[in-house]
């Protein structure tokens, strides 16, 4: 018999881990017929948003992204994505991100289709203009060794300059693979597991980790990663980039 009390999923005050035998849905304005379940949100501590979508044949997603700018990919399954006049059929590893101020659509999913999304309000840096939308496919992002580590490959699905103020990456790990050091750093992050499983560490907890499983890092949560079992480990994450600190 299963025990309906047991779950992997923690929220402490710098980090969590969401898994999901604890999803309970939500209700978003303009995203209709779906399921929505808010994975990372501001009630919590962060500073970004974080959601999964499942989607029906019905599905309409969505609405204007006023001051906060949202970023779709597709986990598996297909839709038709518009922002303002632009159209696109999007699949599974493709992506659109629409800056702040720009009206968009998802519509005509195919069945069952899941999509992760990261939102986080712009903020605007003088001299530099607002970033472009942008359609993209992760098959065709190059996924260089991280820092020189053949087992570890990163991609980058955002352009780096300065008009973006948020990051959306791509990281594999092969088996064995891991973090070089224990990361302590000013981004906060929040990712959601693609593919395989491993060990998760932060604020020296140690967590098992595996696909369907999100994870929110605050700033300055230390964290290091270890993939474990058969099949490499995938994770996709939002990372804040680009501004200068509040205070110094």
């Amino acid at each position: 018999m299963e025990i309906s009390a047991m779950t992997r999923s923690v929220v402490k005050r710098n980090h969590a881990v969401i898994c999901p035998d604890g999803y309970v849905n939500s209700v978003v304005p303009g995203w209709t017929n779906c399921r929505v379940n808010v994975l990372i949100n501001e009630q919590m501590g962060a500073r970004l948003g974080q959601t999964l979508i499942t989607a029906t044949a019905d599905t309409v997603i969505a609405g204007d992204t006023d001051t906060a700018q949202i970023f779709f990919y597709i986990i598996s399954g297909s839709c038709i994505a518009k922002v303002d006049t632009a159209l696109q059929t999007l699949g599974s590893g493709q992506f659109v991100y629409v800056p702040a101020g720009h009206s968009y659509s998802l519509e005509q999913f195919s069945a069952d289709t899941q999509i992760v999304t990261f939102h986080k309000v712009y903020e605007p840096l003088k001299g530099h203009t607002a970033p472009p939308v942008i359609f993209g496919d992760a098959a065709k992002v190059e996924g260089p060794a991280f820092l020189g580590d053949p087992a570890l490959r990163l991609q980058v699905l955002l352009p780096e300059d300065l008009s973006f103020d948020m990051a959306v990456n791509i990281f594999t790990y092969d088996p064995g693979g891991h973090l070089p050091f224990v990361e302590t750093h000013i981004m906060e992050h929040g990712l959601l597991y693609l593919q395989g499983q491993g060990v998760y560490m932060l604020d020296h907890e140690w967590y098992p980790i595996k696909k369907g499983d999100t994870i929110w890092m605050a700033p300055y949560c230390q964290q290091w990663f270890t993939a474990m079992g058969k099949e490499p480990a995938v994770y996709i994450y939002y990372k804040n980039v680009n501004r200068f600190p509040t205070t110094l």
